[in-house]
């Protein structure tokens, strides 16, 4: 189960998408995105947030030297722009499409607020869902601070064993299908794509994980 973003097996677009509720439906649109294109920047007012329908999207900032710092790379299914609903008046980041077709359902704060508002436990886990992703970007931005490239490597493999993860039944590895490319895996530990292929092949040659163009397997340590 993709723990960070599925709330008891259930999936917040297709709870939450004003497209799919009959109050909302009549006058609802999808917003398309290009690659490389903003849904929004740095200082921009707060007051939707959004929920991805297709595609993937890059949330991130620029530091005072101007580089890109990038917070999450985000798939169908997952939530952003949740400073709307937390009073927030402005935008801390940007999200940006890095796909060539991205579907993003936009749904007003105001709304939000009232299906909150109206389903105690569905509030209850969009607030679980907010803290636990305030817990993994703290937690991510405390490697990229004080932790070499191997060890946030090594880290981010084993969120992606947690979130996509599934042991195999015949070798006991775990098996790992997860829909970043290596570039979208080299931006989120903060390296470049040459030095992520250095310290892949040196983790295989290790004999700590195997990969192909399908899929990634950490490897079951020999006893």
């Amino acid at each position: 189960m993709k723990s960070l973003w599925f709330f008891e097996d259930v999936n917040l677009f297709n709870i939450l998408c004003p497209h799919k509720l009959e109050t909302y439906k009549k006058n609802h649109d999808f917003d398309s995105y290009k690659k490389r294109d903003y849904i929004y920047f740095e200082d921009d007012s707060a007051s939707k947030v959004y929920l991805i329908e297709k595609g993937k999207v890059k949330i991130g900032y620029y530091s005072e030297e101007g580089d890109e710092i990038v917070k999450a790379i985000l798939t169908r299914g997952e939530l952003f722009g949740e400073t709307a609903i937390l009073g927030g008046l402005k935008r801390d980041e940007f999200a940006q499409s890095i796909d060539n077709e991205t579907s993003i359902c936009p749904i007003n704060a105001d709304t939000m607020l009232k299906l909150m508002q109206n389903n105690q436990s569905f509030s209850l886990n969009i607030y679980k869902f907010i803290g636990f992703r305030f817990k993994k970007l703290e937690r991510r931005l405390q490697l990229l601070l004080f932790k070499d490239t191997k060890t946030r490597l090594m880290e981010f493999l084993s969120e992606l064993a947690v979130d996509y993860g599934s042991e195999s039944a015949t070798t006991g590895d775990t098996i790992i299908r997860h829909p970043y490319t290596q570039k979208d895996m080299a931006s989120l530990i903060g390296t470049s794509r040459p030095t992520l292929n250095i310290l892949m092949n040196e983790l295989k040659e290790e004999k700590i994980i195997d990969f192909n163009r399908k899929e990634l397997r950490i490897l079951k340590k020999k006893s």
